[in-house]
């Protein structure tokens, strides 16, 4: 019964899908990207991809993307002559990552309806699918079961909450069944699948820690950031909303003077940046001034107006601030962790992320509930350099410490495929 409730619920949601496309952008752009798709893919598959092992590769968006992005490398690197397909069902990966030069072929994933599924695997013929962190797509699982296709999901983390643990849970446990191996973030996702029968999981980790760290090494150089800065401390503030700033500028305004701040919106609404800059008692200029050729030196503020740079920002940080946790859900913590940088953000919504509540615990990382708090914490790492380059040291052992969940993966991989 719940198996005809999955497919009337995706038929339904497929058909309110392309109804609502012409009244929302981001819709929009995944209807049209769907539009033709798998004669599109057919066509491609006849002339790129013939005579070629095929590794699938599927993300929702781009967060799993990035997440996934050193497996997706590092099996180029192992298999060079394999066909790589990537996909997103979301378009706010496809559209920034479209271009992207490590895959073969980088297109939207059909709705999950049976004939869908049917045809994609058919199309595709995938040796081995991999699927990053919160991806379970009953169609498709049970059509790469069929085409006797190798099926991994990786980064995966799970929770006593979600539905594969309850006791009506039975349909989305079976999805699970359909995998050939689980590669989880801790041990609690392995004690919880085995309750549900499921033992072929183990611990990776997250490849997000491997991400980071080749981003680390990678980071671009910015004189100009350099130049901004100067000899003073300095404040990171990346990925931050508006209710981010409600809390954050008020004690940028008690420490004028003391402290220099970067900040990088999650999102660029010209209007809103123009409130945040009415509201600094202090300087403060656009990046994209910056970029036209205007000096940086002697602002207190400096705001990013483009997207793009924030994981090379924090090099030029002695501490950081993380948007998100008051409202959407906390952004990505280890690209600021990863440099050795203290790490302070809202109290509201970090709980489900591990590397948050790890760093906690540790002391490398600092959730504070109001402007207050948030006031004292930055205060004390102003006035207490040691204190912050310590609280640092933590985040930057911790990011250490976690990598290698990429080669986990591919050791696997190596053994079932050759």
């Amino acid at each position: 019964m719940v198996k005809i409730i999955y497919q009337v619920v995706i038929r339904v949601f497929a058909f309110l899908f392309r109804l609502a496309a012409p009244f929302n952008y981001k819709i929009k752009l995944g209807a049209d990207g769907r539009k033709g798709l798998l004669d599109r893919l057919r066509a491609s598959f006849q002339t790129q991809a013939a005579g070629r092992q095929v590794a699938w590769f599927h993300a929702a968006s781009l967060g799993e993307f990035e997440q996934g992005r050193p497996v997706i490398e590092a099996y180029r690197n192992a298999y060079p002559g394999h066909f790589i397909l990537l996909t997103f069902f979301s378009p706010s990966g496809y559209e920034i990552r479209k271009n992207y030069n490590g895959a073969d072929l980088i297109c939207y994933l059909p709705v999950d309806t049976r004939s869908n599924a049917r045809e994609f695997v058919k199309i595709i013929n995938p040796h081995v699918a991999f699927f990053i962190k919160y991806e379970f797509w009953f169609n498709y699982l049970r059509e790469l079961r069929k085409n006797g296709s190798y099926i991994l999901s990786f980064s995966t983390i799970f929770r006593p909450n979600q539905i594969f643990f309850k006791p009506y849970g039975g349909f989305f446990r079976e999805m699970l069944g359909y995998f050939d191996h689980l590669f989880v973030q801790n041990q609690a996702s392995v004690t919880l699948l085995k309750g549900v029968g499921i033992t072929n999981a183990s611990i990776a980790g997250d490849t997000r820690f491997d991400r980071v760290r080749a981003i680390a090494s990678n980071a671009r150089e910015l004189p100009e950031i350099g130049q901004f800065k100067g000899d003073s401390p300095c404040l990171i503030a990346g990925s931050v909303w508006d209710a981010d700033m409600q809390v954050l500028i008020p004690a940028l305004n008690a420490l004028a003077g003391k402290l220099k701040a970067i900040i990088a919106p999650h999102e660029i609404k010209s209007e809103e940046i123009a409130g945040w800059r009415s509201k600094l008692n202090g300087r403060s200029i656009l990046y994209s001034e910056v970029a036209a050729g205007q000096e940086a030196e002697g602002f207190d503020y400096l705001i990013i107006n483009n997207i793009g740079m924030l994981s090379s920002l924090y090099r030029y940080g002695n501490m950081a601030y993380i948007g998100g946790s008051f409202g959407v859900g906390l952004h990505n913590i280890l690209e600021a962790a990863t440099f050795g940088l203290p790490i302070v953000f809202g109290d509201k919504s970090y709980h489900r992320f591990q590397e948050a509540v790890d760093l906690i615990e540790k002391g490398g990382a600092f959730p504070i509930a109001d402007r207050d708090q948030l006031f004292k914490i930055l205060e004390n790492w102003v006035n207490n350099p040691f204190e912050a380059q310590n609280a640092g040291n933590v985040s930057a052992g911790y990011v250490q410490s976690g990598t290698g969940a990429t080669e986990l993966i591919m050791r696997k991989v190596q053994q079932a495929i050759g």
